[in-house]
This record gives C-alpha cells, sequence and structure tokens, in this order.
C-alpha cells in the first residue's frame, strides 16, 4: 500500500500515541521526517528519537513523548500544507502560532525550520505543520 502523505502519517502517529499514552512511537523512516523531529525536539516538543530496523529490516524512527505531569506537552499538532493543497508562505506573511507559543515549521530553501528562525533568516517558504 502506498503512502500519500509520509508525514501527516508520522503527526496521526504522535497525536495517537499521546492520547494512548505511550512513552514511544514507531515511523517509518525519511529524511523529511528527521528533520521535523529535529526541529521538535529543538524546541522541546518531543524528549528525542532514535534510527533504527523493524523486523522487516526497513528504516525505522523510535519517537520520545514528553509528558509534563501526566499531559502532553503537544496540545495541538495540525498539518497545514497536504499533498492536495500546498501552503507558500512569504517572510513577512508568517503569522505567530497562539500568540507566539506554537511554532510552525517551513520546508525552506535553507533547510526545515521553525517561523521564528525563517524570520530571522529572512526567507519563506512551504508551511508544514502548526505546533502548540
Amino acid at each position: 500500500m502506498t503512502m500519500n502523505d509520509p508525514l501527516g502519517d508520522m503527526l496521526t502517529r504522535i497525536r495517537n500515541g499521546q492520547q494512548a499514552r505511550k512513552e514511544v512511537i514507531a515511523s517509518p523512516a525519511s529524511k523529511l521526517r528527521v528533520r521535523v523531529l529535529n526541529v521538535l525536539k529543538d524546541e522541546g516538543f518531543i524528549r528525542g528519537f532514535s534510527e533504527g530496523m523493524d523486523v522487516n529490516g526497513k528504516p525505522q524512527l523510535n519517537i520520545e513523548l514528553k509528558y509534563y505531569e501526566g499531559t502532553p506537552v503537544i496540545r495541538k499538532l495540525q498539518r497545514v500544507s497536504t499533498p492536495g493543497r500546498r501552503v507558500y508562505s512569504g517572510v513577512s506573511e508568517l503569522n505567530p502560532v497562539h500568540n507566539g507559543l506554537g511554532i510552525s515549521i517551513l520546508s525552506t530553501p535553507q533547510g526545515v525550520m521553525t517561523d521564528h528562525a525563517a524570520r530571522s533568516h529572512n526567507v519563506g517558504g512551504e508551511v508544514l505543520c502548526e505546533v502548540f
């Protein structure tokens, strides 16, 4: 079975894992997923992740979810740009998420970064998701 939206699949796995109070979830590996997970780890939304192999020998990411006093750190994780509707934003059009408490993750020509980093580098790009 082919997957149309690999990043959306990973975000859904994270949301489902947090609702089930899992400590670690697994997701197939890709370069884009690793870059998005690096941003989530740097911003403190996940504890960390590691790369490994699943039982069939395919690359897999083991994502360690983060909780604070029993509640998930990520309150909202929403895909913005989908394969059917791409959303691009210039640097002047980047709006803060929840008055600056959340982040937008962008894919820019300089790599995957948060909206704060995109403003400081004066670059826009495709808005992948919003995290709060």
